[in-house]
């Protein structure tokens, strides 16, 4: 791997006021178009009746969902044998990459914080921007392959329990395929696909949808020695690699059955366990691509959709508060106060330097 410019700090990365304008926007609308019109009361007096070791499983698996990238990074920085982070530091990269993915549409401000503060702890940038690669094309994998055995092996449930949003899935499902793929191929041949990227990008340019940017050039150059470096490092670690696919399967599932536990929570019946698992799954898959903050508004709305006649009328909604609470606000909140954490940690070190 080259590594002439493992000494360079990474230009530090900040969501710009008109990404933290859209995330409290966008937060305020869902939060007046979940709640307007409920029974407040109502819900109180639902959500209490949830049960309680249902509701503390339900935060430890949330807490494992973030958690687990970090292990995850931890682990493929040890396959390359340069590791300067401990395992807790490596975690704290994944609650710091899930605050900035959170507050930034696509969630395009994960990676870069994440980037910054691992090289600030002595990480190379080409071994953390490597790591970081191999851990989302995984991710993206993962979630691909989930959502093509959904429907290859459960295809009449998914259609009958999705109906009108069937398509979104199929959108979702559509964009994470595309995703994959053009990494694959990135990977499996840098060179070509490089010549195709700058190609689109002098095209775009001829019809002035772009300007021209010497720097958008460097960007690409950089997108695709990273990958370079990436596919050079999946080749040599097939082992380490295979083990970082069941953990992010696992992990994967863990949010999925986070639904599941609120619905045993709420003392419902009449479906099964696997069928609410695998109902999250395709709300997820359906909203991970969306260019949304935390893809609110649409996960809210097509969570009840999908889940009505699944909860009882008076537990969908305290279901949802519980679950999205869980999985985005609460992470999101949490998230914060590890971000919040690291500053003051560094600029105490930094005064006793």
């Amino acid at each position: 791997m080259n590594h002439n410019n493992d000494t360079k700090q990474p230009k530090k990365t900040k969501p710009g006021i008109g990404s933290i304008l859209l995330f409290l926007l966008v937060t305020v609308l869902t939060l007046y178009t979940v709640f307007h019109g409920q029974d407040l009361k109502q819900i109180r007096a639902a959500i209490a009746g949830l049960s309680l070791p249902c509701l503390l499983l339900s935060i430890l698996l949330a807490l494992f969902f973030v958690c687990m990238e970090g292990i995850m990074i931890w682990y493929l920085l040890g396959a390359l044998s340069r590791r300067k982070s401990g395992l807790i530091r490596c975690i704290s990269y994944s609650f710091i990459g899930f605050f900035y993915s959170g507050i930034t549409p696509s969630a395009t401000g994960g990676q870069p914080m994440q980037l910054y503060y691992m090289n600030k702890d002595k990480n190379t940038l080409s071994d953390s921007s490597v790591v970081l690669m191999t851990v989302a094309i995984i991710y993206k994998f993962v979630l691909a392959v989930i959502g093509i055995l959904m429907l290859i092996f459960w295809f009449q449930p998914l259609w009958e329990h999705l109906k009108a949003y069937f398509g979104l899935f199929i959108l979702g499902l559509s964009l994470n395929i595309i995703l994959v793929v053009i990494l694959l191929a990135v990977m499996a041949a840098p060179d070509y696909m490089k010549t195709i990227i700058c190609q689109a990008e002098q095209l775009l340019v001829k019809l002035r949808i772009l300007k021209p940017s010497v720097m958008r050039e460097k960007k690409i150059d950089g997108f695709i020695e990273g990958y370079r470096e990436a596919v050079h490092f999946l080749l040599m670690h097939k082992e380490k690699v295979s083990i970082v696919i069941l953990l992010t399967f696992l992990q994967r599932c863990s949010i999925f059955l986070l639904t599941a536990i609120v619905y045993k929570g709420f003392s419902q019946s009449g479906t099964s366990f696997l069928t609410v698992l695998l109902l999250q799954a395709a709300v997820i898959i359906a909203v991970d691509m969306l260019p949304l903050p935390g893809a609110q508004g649409i996960s809210e709305l097509m969570y009840c959709r999908i889940f009505t006649g699944i909860f009882s009328a008076n537990c969908l909604m305290p279901s949802l508060y519980v679950t999205r609470g869980i999985t985005f606000y609460f992470l999101l909140i949490f998230s914060l106060l590890v971000v919040a954490g690291n500053q003051i940690y560094r600029s105490r070190r930094g005064r006793c330097a």
